[in-house]
């Protein structure tokens, strides 16, 4: 059966056609966007098909990365992706993007557990941990990186993705630290809420 794939989850705009009875590549296509998936996916999958010498009537199934991601490429990309399915009557199989960066570790690595993490911004890490088996057994969930800091010195897994290396530099700066004082916020600077002068109740007298 051959397969089209559809990633739009974050910057890159990408579509590769795989054969999952000969379990090998046929064609891809890839394009670092950023922004603008939706001009761009269907001619990023007409390339692949073209590369893989694929038509449309010759895919048995659409997969696509279903997130953690950008909410727009997301939605570009899943609603391509069912689309499709429904006019060639064939099925749509959602796939995490924890999911594949654990599945490529786990190649890399076999027998290893896996922590797949990616930094979502403003201090939270979406992660989801595989055990040796590639079992999810944690998330897909949001998290603190002090979190998943945690989780990796706990198991010493295998760290993929964009919150690899943060993860990383975090567990050995802990550990060459070790125990102390309890952890306290560094504020570079002053709090920006201020109370507002026409609602400061003046003192009453008594």
């Amino acid at each position: 059966m051959k397969l089209l794939a559809i990633d739009c989850a974050a910057n890159l705009c990408a579509a590769c056609v795989y054969d999952a009875t000969a379990k090998q590549e046929l064609g891809h296509q890839v394009l670092d966007l950023g922004k603008g998936h939706a001009e761009q996916l269907m001619a990023v999958i007409a390339e692949a098909l073209e590369a893989s010498a694929t038509d449309y009537a010759g895919l048995g199934a659409i997969a696509v990365s279903v997130g953690p991601g950008s909410f727009t490429g997301l939605r570009v990309g899943v609603s391509t992706a069912r689309g499709l399915a429904l006019a060639l009557k064939i099925p749509a199989i959602g796939v995490t993007t924890l999911e594949a960066l654990a599945a490529e570790a786990a190649a890399a690595f076999p027998g290893r557990a896996v922590l797949a993490a990616l930094d979502a911004g403003r201090e939270e890490i979406h992660a989801a941990f595989y055990d040796e088996r590639l079992v999810l057994t944690y998330g897909p969930a949001a998290a603190t990186l002090a979190d998943v800091v945690a989780m990796a010195k706990e198991t010493s897994p295998v760290l993929a993705g964009t919150a690899a290396a943060l993860i990383s530099a975090s567990a050995r700066l802990a550990a060459a630290k070790g125990a102390g004082e309890r952890p306290k916020p560094l504020y570079m600077r002053g709090a920006d809420a201020k109370p507002q002068a026409g609602f400061i109740l003046s003192r009453q007298e008594r």
